[in-house]
């Protein structure tokens, strides 16, 4: 205080074991302390998971072979980003974009496509959005010269790899009335440099100031759709779906890239091995992540399935 300068207290030793007996222990974390550090732990990869810089929390893995969950004495709940819009859900965020887009296109043409290709692709948003080094084009939608079949081209994803994602027919004829709109021919060639989410005004600053056809950055896409989000759940509310309007204003943009792939696998049956290549997951361990059934659907496919597949045939 004399001073005004800050110095350590030697005698200031908190990580020293405690005395026993009259023998000092070594140092340990007791089971608390050791618990609140995973808990911190498992927040932060549930944000790194959230921002795409990975698919796994290693905290909540090694918290299921502790002795903590043998014991069952402490459990980290599930964060939102593996959780995706019921088929109730996700069908008030279509159908709310869709009459914003009838009464307001010069706003929502863009919002419209822009949800249909986060779904249909399950892309992530750094996919689509404008960052240094990167700025999506028309010319990435394109199309095999051999079988004619359109697919989306990922030049970097967040592994480093390039991939090719296949493309559903209400995606293309999607594609083809949001290029209408903009006044484009109906399917993009290999050439088309226009960026595929065009700026409504000029941006204000940074490296594309006062530049109206340039992409939309991260930030603008995510709130845009957290925007949209809302609006749904508001319909949803009005409509008596208070419980489904409250969990869908907890999700995100990135919670779409989860709805396209958990509504591939369970309601439209596609293989796991496409919908992994689709998704770009290194593991199909990470897809099957997304494979749920109900208890009565089990029973179903047990009570049903033959002892011999071959046992009509004569």
């Amino acid at each position: 205080k004399a001073t005004g300068e800050r110095s350590p207290n030697p005698q200031w030793r908190p990580f020293i074991g405690k005395k026993h007996l009259g023998k000092c222990l070594p140092y340990q974390l007791s089971d608390n302390a050791l618990k609140t550090k995973i808990a911190i732990l498992s927040s932060f990869y549930g944000y790194l998971i959230s921002e795409e810089y990975t698919e796994r929390n290693p905290a909540q893995l090694w918290l299921k072979h502790s002795r903590f969950a043998i014991k069952r004495k402490f459990t980290i709940d599930e964060d939102n980003n593996h959780h995706a819009f019921t088929e109730l859900q996700w069908s008030y965020v279509i159908s709310t974009v869709s009459q914003l887009a009838d009464t307001q296109p010069e706003q929502h043409q863009r919002s419209l496509f822009l949800i249909t290709l986060l779904y249909s692709c399950y892309l992530r948003i750094s996919e689509i959005s404008a960052r240094a080094g990167y700025a999506p084009i028309m010319s990435q939608f394109r199309q095999d010269p051999h079988s004619g079949v359109w697919y989306f081209h990922v030049p970097f994803s967040k592994s480093g790899k390039a991939r090719n994602i296949a493309i559903s027919k209400a995606l293309l004829a999607g594609l083809v009335d949001y290029r209408r709109y903009l006044r484009l021919s109906d399917l993009p060639n290999i050439n088309d440099q226009h960026p595929i989410f065009v700026r409504h005004k000029a941006a204000a600053h940074g490296r594309e100031s006062g530049i109206i056809n340039a992409n939309l950055g991260i930030r603008h896409i995510r709130d845009e759709i957290d925007k949209l989000i809302n609006l749904a759940a508001d319909n949803a509310a009005k409509d008596g779906f208070e419980h489904d309007s409250q969990l869908m204003r907890k999700l995100s943009a990135h919670n779409i890239r989860h709805t396209g792939i958990t509504h591939d696998i369970n309601i439209n049956r596609r293989p796991l091995s496409h919908v992994q290549a689709d998704a770009g997951h290194e593991s199909i361990d990470t897809t099957s992540q997304y494979l749920h059934t109900t208890q009565t659907e089990r029973h179903q496919s047990a009570f049903n399935k033959p002892l011999n597949h071959l046992a009509e045939i004569k």
